[in-house]
């Protein structure tokens, strides 16, 4: 039976399928494990046997003409199911095995992830685990990530989201810090403090408290103005500047946790609960699909067992 055009190509409109989905020619030629000109050459042949131009291209990005949309948005479907089949095929047999992309926090990633990960890889020893750690939070499907673990207030509806663990919010200091300075009381004495803060936008620095359970103001919330001679948007770095003793410090409990417990950093008004700074939970999630590989699945359920108590 001969072949038609079409099968000959079906390579090519994948590869036009993904150059959409990344939006650069570099993008799509790391997702697929191909040089940029092998990304480059499959789009031209595509266009010459197509008689259309199917990409328009500028000095940062590509973006599909209609027929390339048109194109792709036709197949789409089609390629998604065979990705799932696929994997589903590959997956039933033996042992867990394939590669997984995750992406994380950097603090909650160098402090809690990774050395959890050593325990996950013994156990699935044909298991390969890429870890992308980064505050920036990154497109999944842009950029290829199987999962990500998100400090956040809520996940895309768009995505599967499995709860890791709670935390919360701390004020820190050394005890050296504040024998020299002076424990604050409340809040309020916190005008008093050299504070370290995580930068948010361009508006002035301040605290959010909550007012212990007991009394007659009880759960009341407070703001508090604060200055410092440091600011920084990365938790383990505030952390390090507190235990040069600058300052009082917020941070993130899993990023305090392990000097809070050895005594370098002791808490600073321990009973006013912390509101808004950071989120309270922390996620694992992956773009939904119907056909999850075992490997996710089974980085997943290890994750979820690791932290089902916290930290």
């Amino acid at each position: 039976m001969q072949k038609s055009d079409a099968e000959g190509l079906w390579s090519h409109i994948h590869w036009l399928a993904i150059l959409e989905e990344v939006g650069t020619y570099t993008a799509a030629a790391t997702r697929l494990g191909v040089s940029k000109s092998a990304v480059s050459q499959r789009i031209s042949e595509l266009e010459k046997a197509t008689g259309h131009r199917l990409v328009q291209r500028t000095t940062r990005s590509v973006r599909l003409t209609d027929a390339g949309q048109s194109l792709v948005r036709e197949v789409r479907g089609a390629f998604a199911h065979i990705a799932d089949s696929f994997s589903q095929v590959r997956d039933s047999a033996g042992a867990v095995r394939g590669l997984v992309r995750l992406t994380a926090p950097v603090a909650f990633a160098r402090q809690h992830l990774v050395p959890r990960l050593s325990g996950f890889l013994a156990r699935h020893p044909d298991v390969r685990v890429q870890l992308d750690v980064s505050d920036h939070l990154s497109s999944m499907a842009a950029e290829g990530y199987d999962l990500a673990v998100r400090h956040s207030y809520q996940v895309p509806d768009t995505h599967v989201a499995w709860k890791l663990c709670d935390t919360r919010s701390v004020l820190v200091a050394t005890p050296a810090y504040l024998a020299t300075h002076g424990q604050p009381d409340n809040p309020m004495g916190l005008v008093d403090h050299n504070c370290l803060f995580y930068p948010r936008g361009v508006d002035a620095p301040a605290w959010m408290f909550e007012r212990p359970a007991k009394g007659k103001r009880a759960g009341e919330r407070l703001t508090v103005p604060i200055t410092g001679n440091f600011a920084t948007n990365n938790s383990e770095a505030l952390r390090d500047a507190a235990l040069q003793h600058l300052g009082i410090a917020l941070l993130p409990d899993f990023s305090a946790q392990a000097a809070l417990d050895n005594g370098s950093l002791v808490p600073v008004l321990g009973h006013w609960a912390l509101k808004g700074a950071f989120a309270e939970e922390i996620y694992l999630i992956r773009p939904y699909s119907r056909q999850i590989p075992r490997s996710v699945t089974a980085l997943v359920e290890y994750l979820r067992s690791c932290f089902h108590t916290g930290f």
